[in-house]
């Protein structure tokens, strides 16, 4: 993309503000001069790559959009492929559990509202399977995209009575035996995952204990580096700059950052979302390193093996085998 053809050039459009100090138009990303006070559909003044919001307005040409139809689980489409994305600018008076619903992929990948679709009697039936702690194995003409939201419905539901936290991706490969079983089985679902959780919990403390031996012996090295005078390396290496370049290796594989802080200890937790999930991970601010990825990388673990910018593809192959065990949740 050519952006010398945009400098100098002024207009005006409407586009969803999504959060962040960044807005995404069809044809490139923009730049906030100020960020409204809330996500929402704003009229924007455009000049280069820098936006400017004049106010709210209402939405247009979502019909040019890609549509994405599914059922509603709270905040998340559940759409074919059993995928539950989160939908963003739903109506103030919420939806009816279970509802269908037609939604738009903007350019930047988020899914918008659009419109409830027309319901049969399966979601009904779904509805009344949910309030009598029933199965969905004796209703028929169930469409596949509700079967599996039904069966989200149910997994959360059992997490919140058991406080065993879940993000949607960890409790895909459940659903079909969710929908078919019930409650039963979503709990002894979410009970193996809480026991993989423990397991790679345990692993990953005795992997931290041997690598803060070495980070100690590395850091009496580089002490007396510095007192030699070469000490600038670690200098760069500083916090504002580790952020910075945390940042950039997130955006280069397509996830996105939300919040980083440094640990005190040479090291940086990054908070992230990627596939529409949000991670925790800690990385070395020197190189990028992780140190906890956050997420189970096998046993014992691996995360010595996985640089920040690696990670997201690295959760992306977790996702998509249905492997997914998240072990850092807010």
């Amino acid at each position: 993309m050519d952006y010398r053809k945009f400098l100098g050039k002024e207009e005006e459009r409407v586009l969803p503000y999504l959060g962040g100090a960044f807005l995404h138009a069809a044809d490139r990303r923009l730049r906030l001069a100020a960020e409204p006070a809330a996500p929402g559909w704003y009229r924007f003044r455009i000049k280069g790559r820098d936006a400017t919001p004049l106010g709210p307005a209402d939405p247009e040409a979502l019909e040019a959009l890609p549509a994405v139809r599914g059922h509603l689980v709270g905040e998340r489409l559940v759409r074919e492929g059993a995928i539950a994305e989160r939908l963003h600018f739903l109506p103030p008076e919420e939806p009816p559990r279970l509802s269908p619903c037609r939604a738009r992929r903007w350019h930047s990948g988020e899914l918008l509202f659009d419109t409830l679709d027309f319901e049969s009697e399966a979601e009904e039936a779904a509805r009344r399977a949910l309030e009598e702690d029933a199965s969905l194995a004796q209703v028929k003409g169930v469409p596949a995209t509700l079967r599996a939201a039904f069966g989200y419905a149910v997994l959360e539901a059992e997490s919140r009575r058991l406080g065993i936290p879940a993000a949607p991706a960890e409790l895909r490969p459940h659903l079909g035996r969710v929908a078919e079983l019930g409650r039963p089985e979503a709990e002894r679902a979410l009970r193996a995952l809480a026991a993989e959780r423990v397991l790679a919990a345990r692993e990953m403390m005795e992997l931290q204990r041997r690598r803060q031996v070495v980070f100690l012996a590395q850091q009496a090295v580089a002490q007396r580096e510095q007192h030699a005078g070469q000490g600038g390396r670690q200098r760069r290496g500083g916090e504002v700059d580790a952020v910075a370049r945390a940042e950039l290796a997130l955006e280069a594989a397509g996830a996105r950052m939300r919040s980083a802080r440094g640990l005190g200890n040479g090291n940086l937790e990054v908070i992230f979302t990627f596939m529409d999930e949000r991670f925790i991970s800690v990385v070395s601010m020197a190189t990028l390193q992780v140190v906890d990825s956050g997420i189970c990388l096998g046993h014992p673990p691996r995360d010595d093996l996985v640089t920040l910018e690696s990670l997201p593809s690295v959760i992306k192959e977790a996702i998509d085998t249905d492997r997914l065990v998240i072990l850092r949740h807010a």
